[in-house]
């Protein structure tokens, strides 16, 4: 029998997700001022408008859903899901007032693009957008990658019990320190310490390549931001191509395949426990894949001539490949040149790669390689126990931060995870289909789509089919948060409408 969602359940519900929202306002605060400093009045009113909004509407649900009653986990499912919508909503106000967006559906589009860490956008004259939006837009991966939720447990939300629900709500489940509000402030550790260096190394490489201070600084924060987070937004429409740059380059698939992996590997180096590099399941998971992933995209390349050395052709399809892989979306190349140029066979490698997506717990997407290590060593075991007297008691374990034993738990989560996904991206893929795409092109959109990458063949844009950019919204939303907590959100109504 499902029960009713009673007042108290929908007070609590109310009150986190008005935290969470206020949050996303406060976050208004660093655009504004940036706005400010550049003299770009109009914008500045726009964000002034936005976190009006916000604060109206976060503060005003916790002032109507007062209660002193701590989560449970279908609370912290249902807040995680249902502030992404709320933040969604009201974050694309600036977005709309800008005048660069189509309609309001298309600033929502690049929102949830934004806080999942996609990279995917429908906003035009990229070129020509004032600093403070372009502010916006990298905060909003930066902040994404860490998660919103995230944020509001740094500095808004006590360290309560029904914190951890919260957190694991967001499709996280690792925690640095004991206390869920300390694992969060770890979190901005890492990627404040990340942010100071890399953005650093970016705009003085950016000063030596010619730019101004203001704009190598600029570039250099938002770049590492969409590199860190994995977002691939870029402050200008050729995305790093633009810089033309092999330092650059570099720079960048050091940020963002850091970025990629785990938040407690990262916690685990800094305690000096370094050998945790090469003995984490996720590692070797993702070392193997790419290695594959990136061969096959070379194999195709080299048969069909596209580049005029060695050297052009390991470098964009290394690029592109691991872009793919860490689910950034930062790309060398133009959209189209995926279709014009690299053929199936690399097209099909670099859709895989973005299937498998990065690490848990990290800012990236995808199925996950501890999902693909899990899953490979489940299959490895069953072989050994085909092969082995019936006597014989086959114990299987792998290394994530500490060893574990492989059981069927774990082995059938990962595998319920990772069939979401699969049917995510299929279902996106003959959507896509049956609007007249092509098939290796509606599954590399899709697939770039529902794993938060970012990569774009050219279907992506403000005439693409209505219908399909609510698709990729739900998808976009689906696959960052692991689909659980979107799924006990649609529960939770169910409940509401159906319940006894």
């Amino acid at each position: 029998m499902i029960l009713r969602p009673r007042k108290d359940d929908h007070l609590i519900v109310g009150k986190y997700i008005g935290k969470i929202v206020v949050g996303v306002g406060l976050l208004m605060a660093v655009p504004l001022i940036t706005s400010l400093i550049f003299g770009e009045w109009d914008t500045a009113l726009d964000f002034v408008i936005g976190m009006g909004a916000c604060f109206a509407f976060g503060f005003g649900i916790q002032i109507v859903c007062r209660t002193e009653k701590d989560l449970r986990w279908s609370h912290g499912l249902v807040v995680a899901s249902g502030s992404w919508i709320a933040a969604t909503v009201l974050g694309a106000l600036p977005h709309w007032l800008s005048g660069h967006e189509g309609s309001y559906l298309d600033a929502m589009f690049d929102l949830m693009s934004g806080y999942t860490t996609t990279g995917l956008y429908l906003i035009q004259d990229l070129d020509h957008i004032s600093y403070g939006l372009n502010m916006w837009r990298h905060l909003l991966t930066y902040a994404g990658g860490q998660g919103i939720v995230v944020i509001a447990l740094t500095f808004l939300v006590k360290g309560t019990a029904g914190a951890y629900k919260l957190y694991v709500g967001e499709g996280k489940d690792e925690r640095l320190l004991p206390n869920v509000v300390g694992t969060a402030r770890a979190i901005w550790l890492v990627s404040l310490t990340w942010l100071g260096v890399g953005a650093a190394a970016l705009a003085i490489t950016g000063l030596v390549l010619g730019q101004d201070p203001v704009r190598a600084l600029l570039h250099g924060l938002w770049v590492f931001m969409g590199a860190w987070s994995t977002g691939g937004f870029a402050p200008q429409s050729y995305n790093t191509m633009w810089f033309h740059s092999p330092v650059y380059e570099v720079l960048c698939i050091i940020i963002f395949v850091a970025g990629s992996f785990n938040f407690a590997l990262h916690w685990a180096v800094w305690q000096g426990d370094r050998k945790e590099l090469r003995r984490n399941l996720e590692v070797v998971s993702f070392t193997v894949t790419a290695f594959v992933t990136v061969s096959v995209a070379t194999f195709g390349l080299s048969r069909l001539g596209v580049y005029p050395d060695a050297v052009n052709l390991f470098r964009k399809a290394f690029y592109q490949v691991m872009s793919g892989h860490t689910t950034t979306g930062f790309s060398t190349i133009y959209s189209r040149a995926f279709v014009t140029q690299w053929g199936p066979i690399a097209m099909l490698a670099t859709t895989v790669a973005m299937a498998i997506g990065a690490s848990a717990c990290s800012t990236g997407g995808g199925i996950k390689g501890i999902r693909v290590g899990v899953l490979t060593k489940a299959y490895l075991q069953d072989v050994r126990r085909h092969i082995s007297p019936d006597s014989a008691v086959i114990v299987e374990r792998y290394h994530h931060i500490r060893d574990i034993m492989l059981g069927d738990r774990v082995v059938r989560s990962a595998l319920m995870i990772t069939l979401a996904y699969v049917t995510a991206y299929a279902v996106l893929t003959v959507l896509g289909v049956l609007l007249g795409y092509d098939f290796t092109q509606a599954a590399f959109e899709g697939v770039s789509a529902a794993s938060n990458t970012g990569l774009s063949c050219g279907i992506t844009a403000p005439a693409m089919p209505t219908i399909l950019k609510w698709a990729y919204i739900v998808a976009m939303w689906m696959g960052r948060l692991e689909f659980m907590s979107v799924l006990a959100l649609f529960g939770h109504f169910y409940a509401i409408l159906r319940g006894k």
